[in-house]
């Protein structure tokens, strides 16, 4: 069955990773172009805006794009070098990273939107693309078609919480679906509990996902409905990309259900989300994206699997 196509509008970049032991290896990485990676190689039609230089990190962005089959959208390449980060492991796999980054959106219309739209993380804080990416959503969004948004917030490249949040809520009400971190939500509310953020968050007939790392995650939406969602056993490598291919997962398996695209799929998941209870093509989607971040977390840096490699959404 063909699924709608999703313009995902972000960051790519180059993750520069720096092993407990000194050790460097570069990846493709950045939020927005792991999760459209991850979602093209879920088997779904993905067009990429983003910024990308013609240099040595570019061309191993591209390639990887191109193998995952991931479109880039017109003026995404330009003659500038490409932006990093650099990512440093501690013992456990987590990473600390540093960035030299520069954003820019290409130029992209509403009407470029095929069906659904996603963005995110640094591109959605960093100007001057950060205030085309809120009026493109918001767009999107008067088109009737649906968004969906990631704050992924790298604090080393932001403002105090407080100069922040305005930003980010105006994202989560443009949205139909967030998932965000418990440590988004711990930086930006500080002193709050980031579950009942979420659940505050989940008003207004959206879906929101809080992932907990090793704990997994948890679902609200509104009136009142919580899903607990486990973390299936790994193996870690590391945990660069793992929310990334989280968000991929959740939002193929919603594509899969109908539940994302245009006018009558925001209906859809506006009446299942006024439930009281979890609806199984929802559950199924979440339990998928588990173990689609399970996956990547096995595997050294953003390198979220192929369709065969999941078993199917139940």
């Amino acid at each position: 069955m063909t699924t709608p196509a999703t313009l995902v509008a972000g960051e790519a970049l180059a993750d520069v990773v720096v092993g407990p032991d000194g050790t460097r290896r570069a990846h493709p990485g950045g939020s927005p172009a792991n999760t459209a990676l991850g979602l093209a190689r879920l088997g779904h039609p993905v067009t990429l805006a983003t910024r990308i230089g013609r240099d040595a990190y570019g061309d191993l962005l591209r390639a990887r794009l191109a193998e995952g089959r991931v479109l880039l959208h017109p003026g995404s390449v330009v003659d500038a070098p490409t932006s990093t980060a650099r990512a440093e492991l501690d013992g456990t796999g987590s990473a600390a990273y540093r960035f030299d980054i520069m954003w820019d959106l290409p130029p992209v219309g509403p009407l470029s939107v095929p069906a659904h739209f996603h963005t995110g993380s640094i591109a959605t804080a960093l100007e001057p693309g950060a205030r085309r990416l809120l009026a493109l959503a918001a767009a999107v969004r008067r088109r009737g078609h649906t968004v969906s948004y990631d704050p992924n917030l790298r604090p080393a490249l932001l403002g105090p919480p407080e100069a922040e949040r305005p930003r980010v809520e105006r994202l989560v009400a443009l949205a139909d679906v967030v998932k965000a971190s418990e440590e988004d939500l711990g930086w930006l509310y500080p002193g709050r509990d980031p579950d009942e953020v979420a659940a505050g968050w989940a008003q207004g007939g959206r879906l929101v996902v809080l992932t907990r790392g090793a704990e997994g995650a948890v679902a609200h939406w509104a009136p009142g409905g919580r899903h607990l969602v486990p973390a299936p056993p790994v193996r870690v490598a590391d945990t660069i990309g793992a929310g990334d291919a989280f968000m991929a997962g959740l939002l193929a398996g919603l594509l899969s259900a109908g539940l994302l695209g245009g006018a009558a799929a925001r209906e859809r998941l506006r009446a299942i989300v006024a439930g009281g209870r979890v609806a199984p093509p929802v559950a199924g989607a979440l339990d998928f994206a588990a173990r689609v971040a399970a996956l990547t977390c096995g595997r050294a840096g953003a390198d979220p699997p192929f369709l065969a490699e999941v078993a199917p959404v139940v």
